[in-house]
């Protein structure tokens, strides 16, 4: 009797259980991803009883950033940088390995250096909102601040923008240039070295950061080992050749120190994000004649490391102690940084050496009480609790009360105290980094109950909402469980990909051989169909970790012969404007033809425009050609023409959906609304990905011609959404986010707009198998649905739309029982190794298919369907 009800049961649990998931992955969020209070204001010097702070050898600053400046480019034989590597033969340049935390991005990574600080995960999703302030450091005490408070020159900045939207109002000169609108290797840093050697000339500064991109749009594009990876060290190695020559030549630069660092490093596919060695070992090299003083016998190139540690290896947050000491400023106060004693040899004496160690140990010492409460130092400090610390704080602060004890007395070994020293502040630091990542286990917990709570709901929807036995269900609930098992194991996340496409080339072939009556002739031709076009999805990227760099379809075959590429992409475009045409209900041929011809038109003239300018190297014979036929208005105009046509196109469409009388006309109608869609998709996708549409078309028409039952539509659904985000170059980590085409006709930055653009770009094989499994539900549910007409079609409609229901239904519960899976196993693993680099960005994906995905691109386009 429940489908008489203007809303049956089963409709209110999967409502409950939708409104409970968004409310679950927030209250997990807070706890998981805990805000961190910082001490405000700008250091001071405190006065100590060795007097006034060590006079400091260096009054000015040039900070040079080269974007994923990995230490091998610097240090190897063979490497670009052959006058920086004679600067450290002759000893006026101490050369490092900078270890950069994971997430490799380089928002949180400046934050990292300039603060001293371990930057949160979340600032990783910070750097891609240009319009975000949350993130801005203005208010936070960084060497910058400090620089600018001495007041002895202005700061001034050249190079990647992020610098400005970090420390608003700091700089009194600037051009910044954005590392996403910029695909080109040399204007992007021509913008920037322009203006050097006229800042060189000027006295009026003490600061001058510059931030090259570069070479890191070049290892995104052709890896590590791409042609124009060692021109490109050439030309940063020519500039640390300008500065330095101006160092020797101008009397006010006598006293300047050059830093030349990497943000980060990348790995072998020229990606960056994750925590591979390749990611996290930066270059790190002070340069200046004073260093000849104090360096021993440190010699370049070096021999290949697999580990990519050069030299002595120190923490990025090390930074900000070390300049401050370097330049005369206090330590920022929120800094966990310790100071790179290779350099202590600067000061002579004894005595400023201890007092260096000494100033940044006390403001250690002051995060320390601030995290663990003043209470909690003072009980620390009896000599009978010191006998049994109750926690690694507190030992470090007995630790601290030995080492103060020692240094008062007038006749300690300043040499022996200083060691001592060096020590402490490596295990302050080393603990305060992990206490950063305190977790509010009551959060974790209610969001783990809520989950539960929706996982129950969604279980009954679907057994209210369906007449199926329990056998049906048994591939659905299978993969659930083996993919909650997969996320307690850091491996199985890194290379999720192959889980999906060995379980969604099993369920294809398990299909075939279910559905396809006999001959046997058939059947094995529809099984090597299906089979070979997930074995191509499968090979078209490679990704995940593991074989990162590996050679794949694209790399392989298309990008060496752009002339199969683009008879591909025809191929792709062609259908979809054969699709499309055949689908316009209710207008004249002439008519229709001539409106499908001029969105695909532009659609395809937009795509070889965009990638003339991303990737020129493809654009070649026919397709160069007709890429110059249409070169004139600016790609922002271009694509707001495709997306205007699709606009037009889409409202004739829905009106044809929920207003034509005709079931025919309906279906029409929603075949439309697919390919139009996939117009939309192609738009946001690389050229290299447009073919896997036409694989998508082959294995949904292999999926139709089945015939499948409503359970089965749902399955193949589930399989085929994440495959496809795996094969077209998703993965689980930030590495995995295309963000080229997130601005496409968007001229400023705009939350909303860039964020659905980039969320298609990279979910853009899952919203196409969405669509689609609505039209497979709709051919299951294409008797009960034609029957409306008839007398007993009430009986038929209610089937279709339970079809509906139960499909929804499943989705829900695989998707709330996912994400317990990747709630409980970042509970559990909480202390793991990989927290931050393996089970983080795990959960923001899972955010992100649970929200975006799930509960927009799911549960939208289903009740669409039901229309």
């Amino acid at each position: 009797m429940h489908r008489h009800h203007v809303f049956p049961a089963s409709t209110l649990f999967l409502v409950a259980a939708n409104f409970l998931l968004p409310i679950a992955i927030l209250i997990f969020a807070t706890g998981f991803f805990p805000y961190k209070p910082f001490l405000p204001g700008l250091a001071r010097y405190e006065e100590l009883d060795y007097g006034s702070p060590p006079d400091a050898p260096f009054d000015k600053l040039v900070f040079m950033v080269v974007d994923a400046l990995r230490s091998d480019f610097v240090y190897l034989q063979g490497s670009g940088f052959e006058y920086t590597q004679s600067l450290i033969n002759d000893g006026v340049a101490i050369p490092f390995t900078a270890h950069a935390t994971s997430p490799t991005i380089t928002l949180p990574r400046i934050k990292a250096m300039t603060t001293g600080t371990t930057p949160s995960f979340l600032d990783a999703l910070l750097s891609f909102d240009e319009a975000d302030t949350s993130s801005t450091l203005a208010s936070q005490d960084t060497w910058l601040a400090q620089m600018r408070a001495k007041n002895t020159g202005k700061l001034i900045m050249y190079g990647d923008d992020t610098w400005l939207k970090l420390f608003p109002a700091t700089f009194d000169r600037a051009d910044g240039t954005t590392s996403f609108f910029v695909s080109d290797f040399t204007e992007v840093d021509n913008n920037v070295t322009r203006h050097i050697a006229g800042e060189l000339r000027n006295d009026d500064w003490n600061t001058m950061v510059l931030h090259y991109l570069g070479l890191d749009h070049i290892g995104h594009k052709t890896g590590p080992r791409g042609p124009n990876m060692i021109p490109k060290q050439r030309e940063m190695d020519a500039i640390v050749r300008q500065i330095y020559e101006a160092m020797e030549a101008h009397e006010h630069m006598r006293s300047t120190l050059l830093v030349l660092c990497g943000d980060h490093g990348m790995n072998d596919a020229g990606n960056h994000g994750a925590s591979s060695p390749g990611e996290t070992s930066a270059a790190l090299v002070f340069v200046s004649p004073k260093l000849k003083a104090i360096t021993g016998d440190t010699k370049a190139p070096v021999k290949l490391a697999e580990d990519f540690q050069y030299y002595h290896t120190v923490q990025q947050s090390d930074l900000a102690p070390t300049l401050a000491a370097l330049l005369g400023f206090p330590v920022p106060k929120n800094s966990l940084g310790s100071f790179i004693v290779d350099l202590l040899p600067l000061w002579p004496e004894s005595r400023d050496k201890l007092q260096i160690l000494i100033r940044n140990a006390r403001q250690i010492l002051a995060i320390v009480t601030a995290t663990i409460g003043s209470s909690s130092v003072e009980s620390a400090t009896s000599e009978q609790d010191c006998l049994y610390p109750s926690s690694a704080a507190a030992e470090l602060i007995c630790e601290w009360r030995e080492i103060s004890e020692v240094a008062e007395r007038v006749a300690t070994d300043r040499v022996l105290l200083t060691r001592s020293m060096e020590q402490w502040l490596y295990n302050a630091q080393r603990l305060m980094s992990s206490m950063a990542s305190n977790y509010d286990i009551d959060r974790l917990i209610l969001g783990g109950i809520i989950t539960a709570v929706a996982i129950s709901a969604a279980g009954v929807a679907t057994a209210m909402s369906t007449n199926s036995t329990i056998r049906n269900f048994g591939p659905f609930v299978l993969i659930t469980v083996l993919y909650g098992i997969m996320m307690f194991a850091s491996s199985y996340v890194e290379e999720e990909q192959h889980f999906w496409y060995w379980s969604t080339t099993a369920w294809l072939f398990y299909l075939v051989i279910k559905r396809t009556p006999k001959p046997a002739r058939k059947v094995y031709t529809m099984t090597l169909l299906g089979l070979g076009m997930m074995r191509l999805a499968r090979s078209w990227n490679q990704t995940g970790q593991k074989f990162a760099g590996e050679p794949d379809i694209v790399t392989a075959f298309l990008l060496p012969n752009p002339a199969l590429l683009w008879a591909l992409v025809w191929s792709t475009y062609l259908l979809v404007s054969r699709e499309l045409l055949s689908n316009l209900d209710g207008i004249p041929t002439v008519i229709s033809g001539s409106v499908v011809a001029g969105v695909v038109i532009s659609a395809v003239s937009f795509k070889l425009t965009f990638t003339k300018q991303d990737a020129p190297e493809v654009v070649v014979g026919l397709a160069r050609f007709f890429a110059d036929l249409f070169d004139g208005p600016s790609l922002v105009v271009q694509a707001r023409a495709v997306f205007m046509g699709i606009g037009l196109v889409a409202i004739y469409l829905l009106y044809q959906l929920f207003f034509q009388p005709t079931v025919l006309s309906k279906k029409r109608a929603m075949h439309g609304l697919h390919y139009l869609y996939t117009l939309f998709a192609l738009t946001q996708s690389r050229a290299t990905n447009v073919p896997l549409f036409l694989l998508f078309h082959g294995i949904y028409l292999l999926l139709n011609k089945l015939s499948l039952g409503p359970i089965e539509v749902t399955t193949s659904a589930l399989l085929l959404q994440y495959t496809s985000f795996f094969a077209m170059g998703g993965s689980n980590a930030f590495t995995g986010i295309d963000l080229s085409s997130a601005y496409n006709g968007v001229s400023g930055f705009n939350v909303i707009t860039v964020g659905v653009l980039t969320f298609v770009s990279n979910w853009a094989g899952p919203v196409w198998w969405t669509s689609a499994s609505n039209l497979l539900l709709l051919s299951s549910s294409g008797r009960a649905y034609e029957n409306t007409a008839s007398d007993d079609g009430r009986e038929g409609g209610e089937r279709s739309r339970n079809n509906f229901t139960q499909h929804a239904s499943l989705l829900t519960l695989y998707v709330a029982a996912s994400l317990g899976s990747v709630m409980a196993a970042c509970t559990a693993l909480r202390t793991h190794l990989f927290i931050w680099t393996v089970f983080s960005p795990k959960y923001l994906y899972s955010m992100a298919w649970s929200l975006g995905q799930h509960l927009v691109v799911n549960m939208g386009t289903p009740n669409i369907a039901r229309a």
